[in-house]
Formats: structure tokens, sequence, C-alpha cells
């Protein structure tokens, strides 16, 4: 929830006057505006021989389905506060995106016509894709009002009790550019998951050069799989208010100039300090910084938050891990002695001062004693099996390399159960370049594999 009103400007502006070498494939189609008056879209499809622009906030209602047909371009309106634009499936609503490699779903702003006429790094021109659903959060009534959206929108409730709830699918999505801001700093990310169910089928997702966090999961317990977050304003992935998913195969990479955390969790702002905790299993995830001297982390855990990250590999960042220790008894630091919170079998290569002592820190709130905990973090890397080692993941020469240069992996968590693929290497990547395709990461051209 950082940039606003300064940011969209300084975007609009960069979008009208700067080139791009970038190529698209997917043609302007005939033009189909659709707004909201309460209706909802109905059930219905959204072809690939049309143009839909969105005009507002556009919900698919309780009870109706939006399926989008595989090639199918969405793109918003530009606008902040009360002119601002985004799809929201509503709580019992659902959707069915389902791209293909060659055929990606895109969501955009309008005037993009995939070609460069908006510069890769342009961020907060529209909205968002916001889903909600009907899965448990930790709050104490057991729903809350996504941010992004007017709390007088009783359709932006979220939460219930069906941890299986279904929201539909995206599969070969693309969101781009999006994250304007609806009012005191209250931006949309680019894909929001408020209360969103396991039965809900979400990989092959980009979220790229969105103004707030890439992807935020508000409790529940969906899962994802193959995930791509690029240049971000805030986080790249975000989790609270007791999300518990499962996630494998995530590519995380912030630009130099914006970017906090790689990863954040927190268990929520009170009283979403209950059960259950922010408890994400994070597997295969490779990160990428934003290089040193920027004061920014890799994965913060604060709020009482938890959750397991496994072999996954993080590099160019200026600070490690952080870890919560606050007066309150299940803070995150509780949570790593508890078994709750395990960062394990991970890499790690130009972090800090690349020794074990600097990667695990502290965060303590006035006048906790950190004596005992960062004392406990010193040892923490040798016991959670983690390596400091160049596996050539990173910036070389201006490009980015995401495909690790060896086939010899330190030591590596099992997978804990079959939704997880068993792999036999840390990362997202090893022989498989999975966002070749449908991304607009690959095709801005400085991706090496």
């Amino acid at each position: 929830m950082k940039p606003g009103l300064f940011c969209f400007l300084v975007s609009l502006i960069i979008l009208l006057s700067l080139p791009s070498c970038r190529k698209g494939s997917i043609p302007l189609g005939e033009t189909d505006v659709i707004s909201d008056a309460g209706q909802g879209t109905g059930t219905t499809t959204w072809t690939k021989n049309k143009e839909y622009i969105l005009e507002g906030f556009v919900f698919v209602n309780p009870g109706q389905t939006l399926t989008i047909e595989a090639g199918t371009v969405i793109r918003g309106k530009t606008g902040q506060g009360e002119f601002a634009s985004a799809l929201i499936v509503a709580r019992g609503g659902k959707i069915i995106a389902e791209g293909t490699l060659y055929e990606p779903i895109i969501f955009t702003v309008e005037g993009d016509d995939l070609q460069g006429s908006v510069p890769v790094h342009a961020k907060g021109l529209w909205g968002g894709v916001i889903i909600l659903g009907q899965a448990k959060l930790n709050t104490e009534e057991n729903e809350a009002h996504i941010e992004g959206i007017p709390i007088t929108e009783p359709r932006g409730i979220y939460g219930g009790t069906l941890d299986d709830d279904n929201s539909g699918v995206l599969r070969y999505v693309s969101i781009r550019h999006g994250g304007t801001n609806i009012g005191e700093g209250n931006e949309i990310n680019g894909l929001t998951l408020g209360g969103v169910g396991s039965g809900t089928t979400i990989n092959h997702v980009e979220s790229i050069s969105n103004l707030d966090d890439g992807i935020e999961c508000f409790g529940g317990s969906v899962n994802l799989k193959y995930i791509v977050v690029s240049y971000c304003g805030d986080d790249a992935f975000d989790a609270d208010f007791g999300y518990n998913g499962k996630i494998q195969f995530m590519l995380a990479i912030q630009s130099p100039e914006t970017g906090d955390h790689l990863i954040e969790i927190t268990g929520g702002l009170p009283p979403g300090y209950g059960l259950p905790y922010s408890l994400p299993s994070i597997y295969n995830f490779t990160g990428i910084g934003r290089g040193l001297n920027t004061g920014r982390g890799l994965i913060n855990i604060a709020a009482n938050g938890a959750g397991k990250i496994h072999n996954s590999i993080f590099t160019d960042q200026d600070l490690g891990i952080l870890v919560e220790k606050t007066f309150v008894e299940q803070d995150a630091f509780k949570q790593i002695e508890r078994g709750n919170l395990a960062i394990e079998c991970n890499s790690f290569w130009n972090v800090r001062e690349d020794d074990s002592i600097s990667i695990f820190q502290v965060e303590a709130e006035p006048g906790v004693d950190v004596s005992i905990p960062s004392e406990f973090l010193k040892n923490y890397f040798t016991l959670s099996h983690s390596e400091i080692i160049d596996y050539g993941i990173g910036r070389i020469n201006g490009r980015l390399n995401i495909s690790p240069d060896s086939v010899k992996f330190g030591n590596l968590v099992s997978s804990p159960d079959s939704w997880f693929d068993p792999v036999t290497f840390k990362g997202a990547f090893k022989d498989q370049n999975w966002i070749l395709g449908w991304t607009l990461l690959y095709e801005e051209g400085k991706i090496d594999f």
C-alpha cells in the first residue's frame, strides 16, 4: 500500500511517451464495453473475437459464471478512485478462464495494443483481478471486506466455512499494468484471492508490473502452481488472514527501482491473530531481488505469521529473512520454536554478506529482548540445511538468468503430499522453461534460460 496518484501519473506519462520493442500476436477486435449496474456480468462467455473493455468495477455476482475463451483480451479503463476499473468475482460467483500455452487470456489496460504501446514497467494504469470465495479466514467473524473495493460495496465481502470452495479456473492468464489507487493508499493487487478455496484451480498465471502486490491471498486454502510475478511496486507474494494453501514453482523478480519483499507472510490485523495461522507451504520458489543497498528483504514473517518454505533459490537482495519478535505469545519467532515456521533446504546468493549469520534476522518491536532469538537464528541457517551457493541465477550483463547452471543441488525436503510434483532440484526451473509462449515477462526479451 505505498505509491498512489503520483506513480499513476508518472506511469501514464511513460505510457504515452516511451517506445517498446516487444511484439504481440493478438490483434484488436470488435469492442464490447462492460459495465456493472448491480446485475453483474450474468452467466455468459467472453470470446477471443471481441475486445472487452472494463468500465468501472465489474462483478461476477453470486450464482453467475463468467467463462473466458482462450486468446481473449480484456482491457481495463484507466482511472483512480471512483473511476477505477477491475474484474471482481464475488463470493458465490465463478470464473472459468482457461487459456492455453499459445493463446493466453490477457488482462491489461485500455489502449495496450500488445505490440509495445505500453512499456513493460508501466504500473497502476487500471485495477486488477479479484476473486472472493467462501473458505475460512482467521478473523473473529470468519469473514472480511476485501481491500481495493469501497467498503460500501456488499459484494466485497469474502470468507466462510468451505475450505474446498470452488471459485473456478485461472489457467494461462497474464495480468498486466494494474494496481490503480481507489483512495488513501488503497491499491488493488494484480491478483487478489480472498477466502478462495482449494476447489479452485490456479496455475500458469502471471502478474506483471502491478503498483501494489503481485498476488495476495487473504485467508483461504487455494493452491497455486506455475506462477510468475515481476516488477511490482510492493510485495511479490503476500499471504495473511490465515492463508494455508500450497504453492509450487513460483518465479518472482523485482526491478532495481521498486518492490518490497519477495514473500510476506502475516497472520493479519487484530483480531486476525487467531487460528488458523497463515501457514502456506511453498516449494520450488525462485526469487530475484532488487539488489544490494536497497533496504529490502527476501522474506518477511510478521504478525504471528508462519509457513513452510523449502527447496527454493533466492538471490540479489539487501536483507534476508526477517522474523518478527513481539510481546505476543504466538509471534513469528515463537512459530519457529513450535515447528509452524520452517525455512529449510534453500539456497542463497548475493544476500547480505553471503554468510549464515546475517541472512536470518530478528525484527523486534521496541522493548523486546532479542538476545536469545538472535542467537537462535545465528544457528538456524545450519540447522535448516540451507546453503550459500551461486547457481548462476540473477542479473548477468543486463539480462536475467532464471535457470540454474548446475544439476547438483544440496539437501532437499521431500514433497509432503501428492499435490506437489516430486522433483530433484531447487527453484522453479530445471529443464523446462514454462514461462515461454504466454508471459509478457518472456516477451520482454531479457530472459535467459
